[in-house]
């Protein structure tokens, strides 16, 4: 018997939430990430945007435009690169989230103005009945909600949500806002189990974590259970989009990818074990499921997620965090085949991956989620965007010989804003409020304001992390308040301390779930002090991942390590670093924005001696060479040349 939806009730959990981006001021490490997306990337999303023609589309006093065929130029944009159509409302959403993160770090008049604008024409575009898709209305008219399964219709509609929600939390403005809630009525009307509703939900997954964070800012609780419905109805037999295809004309085995596989829809979410498919959509189905856990105290699903977790990371996980090896799908293919080279691994994915290990821990602090979290935000995700903003990568490869570079633009332009609005945000992932509790997910330079029971937590971090593990907590209160703290202690971290106003915690006695937790009435001037070791480890892949047996890679703290050609004077994969190779970790402030750098004494298979020959019998010459690592997340930023996350070990 498969396992049922859970009642649509409320449980006594503690359910985790962010905080909003208003609320986490972030500096150091992530300070200047985000200074670069506020600087730059949100200028830049605008401005691609305007040149492929988006707001021609979604003008209703513009003419209606003509069908562009999208294609990509490998020199990178020009004004003549077109992206694809379809899926212009969810570019236009993202950006709009972005730029509203940007406008609240950085006051930005012009691009102020310009999304305004955007907004007017999105008001002026919905139909009185509260619909509003711009290719369905203006390229498509009279198709909508006709083709779920490819159409991309409500993942426009959640990534539009998403903008929405950010633009009234960052600016006070809430037209989007009210625009967005007069879709998502329209949505509920058309969707559910009611029998005169249809019983679909979107081919691309997005649209139910957009509703719950609709429901959230509202408190309109008719957001939350829409979004439960389209978890409890994706797979649902009559399946829905065969359905669909018939009252269309269509055969339904004339899809694409052959599979329902690929947009995860093969069975009710609840009976899934394995992660399959396009992994972008997995994540966001994912995410969206966690979601619904936390907020209905639904255990049936976190079993089910419990059981992909542990398929993606004991079997399909990248080193860096990213995820899906393929460019056929866009995704997943066979248990442990992670090639380096020809690795996938789309930003999104990665992005993707971050938001589902967050809405992990709304039900509660767990390393298990946390750690692969930090993962994906510090190597897998941020290495898609360049270190001043203005370059992007949509594949992140493990090895290159020199010919994968960023670009300006894409066909397909998911990545910039998606890697864009989750840098901007990235205080929300910092911490967990439930009530009575703060989790603390993630360390480094940040002034936090929270609130636990309608008085405000201020918490100030001060550290240099992820460059060193000593981190600093002062709590400021205007009265003494009882709540209880959970600090992560890092499942890679094999020594830490803790001590509160100087006073030694036993971290064996607090720690549940990788996070010390510390209960108590907290005063102003209280102070934390937590010590991370961060150790350089060498990591060895499971003996089933063929393209990495025999070979190392480095790690300190979150931050996975590769060799770059402009800083190795060999030929990478040459390089072999013996076992009882000694790294050294040195700070180089002028080096990529400031990054510590792994050096150490290794060896070179010489190709000196072989005389125009292509075998012998007689191994290479081994000799000694200095190599040096950085950081993988800041590969590519200087000329462009090879790249190894994989070493040859000793």
């Amino acid at each position: 018997m498969s396992a049922q939806p859970a009642p649509d009730r409320e449980v006594p959990r503690a359910r985790f939430r962010p905080p909003s981006v208003p609320q986490v001021d972030v500096h150091g490490f992530w300070g200047s990430r985000v200074d670069a997306v506020a600087d730059k990337t949100a200028d830049i999303l605008y401005k691609r945007c305007v040149e492929a023609g988006m707001l021609d589309q979604i003008d209703p006093d513009r003419p209606v435009p003509a069908l562009r065929i999208p294609f990509h130029v490998s020199d990178g944009f020009t004004a003549s690169t077109v992206t694809t159509q379809m899926f212009w409302d969810s570019d236009l959403g993202k950006t709009i989230e972005t730029a509203a993160y940007s406008l609240y770090r950085k006051k930005n008049p012009a691009l102020e103005a310009k999304i305004d604008a955007v907004i007017d024409m999105y008001e002026k575009l919905q139909q009185p009945d509260g619909y509003l898709s711009s290719w369905y209305q203006r390229m498509q008219p009279g198709l909508r909600w006709t083709n779920l399964r490819d159409c991309h219709e409500l993942y426009c509609a959640g990534h539009l949500i998403e903008g929405a929600v950010a633009y009234y939390q960052a600016t006070g403005k809430r037209k989007l806002l009210d625009v967005m809630c007069r879709y998502a009525d329209h949505i509920d009307t058309m969707f559910g189990p009611e029998p005169d509703k249809k019983k679909g939900y979107c081919g691309h997954e997005e649209i139910e974590l957009a509703l719950v964070k609709l429901a959230r800012v509202t408190g309109n609780d008719r957001y939350m259970k829409l979004a439960k419905y389209f978890i409890d109805q994706r797979g649902q037999q009559p399946h829905y989009f065969d359905e669909e295809a018939r009252a269309r004309g269509a055969d339904p085995k004339a899809f694409h990818f052959k599979t329902y596989d690929y947009n995860q829809s093969h069975k009710p979410v609840r009976e899934q074990d394995k992660v399959v498919g396009h992994a972008v959509r997995a994540m966001y189905l994912y995410s969206g499921m966690a979601d619904v856990a936390t907020e209905f105290g639904d255990d049936t699903l976190r079993v089910a997620l419990d059981r992909l977790w542990d398929d993606l990371n004991s079997k399909s996980l990248y080193v860096t965090g990213g995820l899906g090896p393929s460019a056929d799908n866009e995704g997943f293919t066979s248990d442990y085949d992670l090639p380096n080279e020809s690795a996938y691994a789309e930003t999104c994915a990665a992005v993707a991956l971050a938001f589902w290990a967050n809405r992990m821990l709304g039900m509660g602090p767990n390393i298990r989620y946390a750690d692969v979290m930090e993962l994906a935000l510090y190597n897998g995700s941020i290495s898609g965007l360049s270190l001043d903003g203005s370059l992007f990568f949509y594949e992140n490869p493990l090895e290159s010989r020199g010919h994968h570079n960023r670009w300006k633009w894409h066909r397909c332009p998911c990545c910039p804003p998606n890697v864009g609005r989750m840098v901007a945000s990235i205080g929300t992932y910092m911490y967990g409020v439930a009530d009575g509790e703060i989790a603390v997910h993630l360390y480094g330079d940040a002034d936090a304001r929270l609130d636990i029971g309608g008085t405000e937590v201020r918490l100030k971090q001060q550290s240099r992390y992820p460059w060193d593990g000593a981190v600093g907590i002062t709590v400021d209160v205007d009265k003494p308040t009882r709540f209880a703290l959970s600090l992560r202690i890092p499942g890679w971290c094999r020594k830490a301390s803790l001590s509160v106003n100087g006073e030694a915690i036993d971290l064996s006695a607090a720690t549940v779930d990788g996070y010390a937790r510390i209960d108590r009435e907290w005063k102003a001037g209280d102070t934390v002090s937590l010590n991370l070791e961060l150790a350089v480890e060498r990591l060895y892949a499971h003996p089933e991942v063929r393209q990495d047996v025999g070979r190392i890679t480095l790690k300190r703290g979150p931050l996975v390590y590769c060799l770059e050609g402009i800083d190795n004077s060999v030929a990478l994969n040459r390089i072999k670093v013996p076992g009882d190779a000694s790294f050294n970790a040195n700070f180089e402030p002028d080096l990529l924005g400031g990054v510590v750098t792994l050096t150490a004494e290794a060896a070179d298979d010489s190709p000196e001696g072989w005389n125009g020959t292509l075998y012998r019998t007689a191994p290479p010459k081994s000799e000694p060479v200095p190599i040096k690592a950085v950081p993988y997340y800041a590969w590519d930023n200087r000329d462009p040349g090879e790249m190894l996350v994989w070493l040859r070990g000793g």
